[in-house]
Parts: C-alpha cells; structure tokens; sequence
C-alpha cells in the first residue's frame, strides 16, 4: 500500500513537471509568434513531451492558448498580492510608490507577459474571457488600490476623486509602454529603454508622474 501511494505521489509530480514544462515552452512560443504563429509541433520539439501529450493535457492549442494566458495573469497578480502585503502598513504614498515600482519591475523582467497582452488585444480579447478566476483576482487588485486611495485621502495627502480602475489603468499603461514600445522607440529615438540606466530613470519618473496626478 505504501509502494503504490509513492508511485502514486510520483506520477503525479512526473505530471505537474511535464505540464509546467509544457506551459512554459508555449508561453515563448506564444508571445513570439501569436497564437496563429505558434506551433504545436514546435512547442514539443522544445519540451520533454510529445504532441499527443500536449493535446493530452490541454485538448487543443486554443486551450493551451488560454492556460499560458492564465498563468501570465496568475503570476503578475499573485505578485502585486504579495506586494499589498509587505507595503499594507506604510503610509499611502510610500505604499502607492512601492505598488508602482514593483508594477514597473515586473514588466521589465517578464516581456513575454506584455507580448501576450499585446497578441491577446489583436485578437480583441476573444480568449481571455475563458480564463476562470481571472475577474475575481482583477477585483481584488482594484481594492488594494482602493484602500490606498482611502487611506491617502483619509490623511489628506490623495485627492478624493481618484478612481482606482484609473489609477490601475495609468500605472499598468506607463510601465507597459516601456517594454512594448521599446524597439520601435529605439529606431524612431535611439534610446535604449532597455538599458539599465534608461530603467532606473524610467521607473523613477513613472512614479512620480503617478503620484503628482493623485496627490492634493
């Protein structure tokens, strides 16, 4: 009984590899090629499986599609989660800073996420409805924010008409553009946004572009 509850325990850790292993093969694969430049074959030549497990694990490559979509998404908001709770206890315009920067930080490390987004819009968001969780994880990040504000405001130093989807929506678009315009900026200005010193300065300004706009 004991044997077969370890190889049980096996299998199942042979297939939670597998499929990471899979997820992030397809998530490079995704985000340089779009979903109909991806290729299945591809995917399993550069992964430890096979096409027929692929298709085994995740049914079709639109599903694949929609799972790498959901990890993406699992990743950056269990990120900005954990962030709420080191910074809860600063006060709100250390914590927004911190929210930002961090926002900021994670795009630069994570193009692939940016470039799904970006392939997720050309098809007008067709797939990421399907995405289960996806909504409720959104609405969380809203109410941190939320609270921020609150507690901004509550200490006079926040405007009260800031609304946190704004908000959201200003910090998310700055430190995107930073990663999803970066070659064409380059072309068009010869700056390398992806320099280290052009980041340091970057994630600077962004923060207090953010903060100025809610600040009294």
């Amino acid at each position: 009984m004991a044997r077969s509850k370890k190889s049980t325990v096996a299998r199942n850790n042979d297939a939670d590899e597998t499929r990471r292993n899979i997820l992030d093969v397809a998530t490079r694969e995704f985000s340089d090629k779009g979903l109909a430049g991806a290729r299945i074959d591809e995917i399993a030549d550069k992964t430890s499986s096979s096409k027929r497990m692929i298709y085994y694990y995740f049914g079709s490559k639109e599903e694949l599609y929609r799972a790498v979509l959901e990890q993406a998404y699992e990743n950056i908001r269990g990120r900005e989660e954990e962030a709420e709770a080191r910074f809860r206890e600063l006060p709100a315009e250390q914590s927004l800073r911190a929210q930002i920067e961090q926002t900021f930080d994670y795009h630069a490390a994570n193009p692939d996420f940016v470039r799904l987004v970006m392939n997720e819009n050309i098809h007008h968001g067709e797939h990421i409805g399907h995405v289960p969780g996806l909504k409720e994880r959104n609405r969380s990040v809203i109410a941190q924010l939320g609270a921020i504000i609150d507690k901004g405001v509550a200490d006079g130093v926040f405007r009260k008409d800031i609304d946190p989807v704004d908000l959201h929506m200003s910090i998310t678009a700055l430190c995107f553009y930073n990663v999803s315009n970066r070659y064409t900026f380059h072309s068009n200005f010869g700056v390398d946004m992806g320099s280290e010193k052009a980041l340091k300065t970057r994630r600077t300004q962004v923060a207090e572009i953010i903060l100025s706009w809610v600040k009294k």
